[in-house]
């Protein structure tokens, strides 16, 4: 940890003397790493500054999803849906961040029924009266990140798959009330799972959720098979997104041969998703995107 003076500016950027400012705070995080905790260094804790200007990436974020969540109905193709992740993210001055990540051919993540994640949206994928679809959408505005994702049910769906998604959602509202300052990751990971499997699905192992704010991708990898007490501390400053794949069967995927990013359940049963984007705060959490 490079560690300013007592009385030089606080690292954070605050302006204060960093014996004013975060001198107890690197004191904790070294005591918790000399008990053999994994801590987060200076780089994954965002300064006041930063926060507000995630935050204003995260309200173009949450305005696209809500005009998704006006607009989606059987009859219409995930690349209608793309096309209006696009525009309306461009309308209110962002960019979308999927599009051309790491090769990504468009501005959302369209994943219907039995596909976990990383649905590629396509004219030939039309909604029809029963699917699910999560629609994961990320947004960068003067280079910050946000990132969140919904889960839709397109007309009458089957209480087996609306159950699915409820449970779904609430095991992402039970990992939430775990996250508080100097807690840890895997108190959130085991409120997860412990909810999920006791409703009867299963947990995604290999793919997790992530920091975020700064780039589209950031330490910590976050999962959501953990014990309470274990993995990265939890301090303020620190964010990162909750966005547990549930499976109505067993947790093994796959990813498609054809377009290599599309990822599966391997037994073809229906998944769910639920993405927010949480910030840790002095006395528990804020979620900034949902």
């Amino acid at each position: 940890m490079n560690r300013p003076g007592r009385n030089d500016p606080c690292w954070c950027g605050s302006g204060k003397k960093y014996k004013h400012c975060h001198m107890a705070f690197d004191d904790r995080l070294i005591a918790e790493r000399d008990l053999g905790h994994e801590v987060p260094d200076h780089s994954l804790i965002k300064t006041p500054a930063q926060i507000e200007k995630i935050k204003e990436s995260c309200k173009i974020n949450i305005a696209v999803l809500d005009y998704v969540a006006e607009h989606i109905r059987a009859g219409v193709t995930t690349e209608e849906i793309d096309q209006w992740v696009f525009t309306e993210t461009q309308k209110r001055g962002g960019i979308p961040a999927d599009l051309n990540y790491e090769g990504y051919p468009k501005s959302v993540c369209t994943s219907v029924n039995e596909q976990v994640c990383h649905g590629i949206p396509s004219p030939d994928v039309v909604l029809k009266d029963g699917d699910i679809i999560n629609v994961d959408c990320s947004t960068i505005l003067d280079g910050y990140f946000s990132d969140s994702s919904r889960m839709f049910c397109i007309g009458n769906v089957s209480p087996e798959k609306k159950r699915l998604v409820e449970v779904t959602r609430e095991a992402v509202a039970k990992g939430l009330e775990a996250v508080k300052p100097w807690g840890f990751l895997g108190d959130m990971a085991e409120a997860v799972h412990t909810h999920v499997e006791k409703n009867g699905y299963s947990v995604v192992r290999e793919i997790g959720g992530h920091g975020v704010g700064l780039q589209f991708h950031e330490d910590p990898w976050v999962g959501y098979i953990g014990k309470r007490g274990t993995g990265m501390l939890l301090v303020p400053g620190m964010m990162f997104t909750i966005e547990p794949m549930v499976n109505m069967g067993k947790p093994d995927v796959y990813t498609s041969d054809g377009d290599n990013w599309a990822v599966y359940t391997v037994d073809g049963l229906p998944s769910a998703q639920w993405e927010i984007q949480v910030l840790v705060t002095e006395d528990g959490h804020e979620v900034l995107s949902w």
